[in-house]
């Protein structure tokens, strides 16, 4: 699944070096045969189960300026994004510099507002998460929006200081609900499968 990830970062025309970090030697050599670079193994105090991104693109911004490489821009694509697409991708990158943001990224709508979320009670009963919004119209409340896990762009100076990426210093790249699915469990594949059917089903009438 890297394969698309990769490709789709090619198309845009965008780069000058498209690197993966991992600390796996046969993705290292998946990502090397469709085209990507992987000048080093990912060390392993960053590759458990509780590192996050900022830490791990740092680390690649680090290598390079360690080097004398000097880098303007980063993106940072996940290897879980069966439906990124380049136009996303540049998308993304004009976003960055017309907004004069530290970062973009992609974002899409939740299916429902979220201010009308339901949980699960201790006696496994419903309870509201607000229920102060009980009454209200779903059409009276904001829109609210999540991360779609495909792209994050980033100044090398934003990634490199450790601030968070989600906050007012950062620029939002909003994509329609039918082409995001990160990828993290089995029915999140199995959601995939069914998406990518129908997209092609629908590519094929145009």
């Amino acid at each position: 699944m890297i394969s698309w990830s990769i490709e789709a970062t090619q198309k845009t025309n965008l780069f000058d070096l498209i690197v993966v970090s991992t600390d796996d030697p046969e993705i290292a050599e998946v990502a090397t045969t469709f085209g990507a670079e992987v000048p080093f193994l990912r060390p392993a105090g960053l590759s458990d189960d509780y590192t996050s991104t900022i830490p791990v693109v740092a680390h690649t911004v680090n290598w390079y300026l360690e080097r004398e490489i000097s880098i303007d821009e980063v993106c940072c694509i996940y290897a879980t994004a069966p439906f990124i697409e380049a136009r996303d991708i540049v998308t993304g990158f004009d976003v960055l510099l017309e907004s004069g943001a530290d970062f973009a990224f992609s974002v899409t709508s939740y299916a429902f507002p979220v201010q009308r979320a339901l949980k699960l009670g201790n006696d496994g009963r419903v309870e509201m998460l607000d229920p102060s919004q009980f009454e209200t119209r779903s059409q009276d409340l904001c829109e609210a929006y999540h991360d779609a896990g495909q792209f994050y762009w980033g100044t090398s100076t934003a990634w490199l200081s450790g601030k968070p990426i989600f906050g007012p210093h950062a620029a939002p790249v909003i994509l329609p609900r039918y082409r995001v699915q990160d990828i993290d469990t089995i029915e999140d594949w199995k959601r995939a499968e069914l998406m990518l059917t129908s997209l092609s089903s629908i590519n094929s009438m145009i």
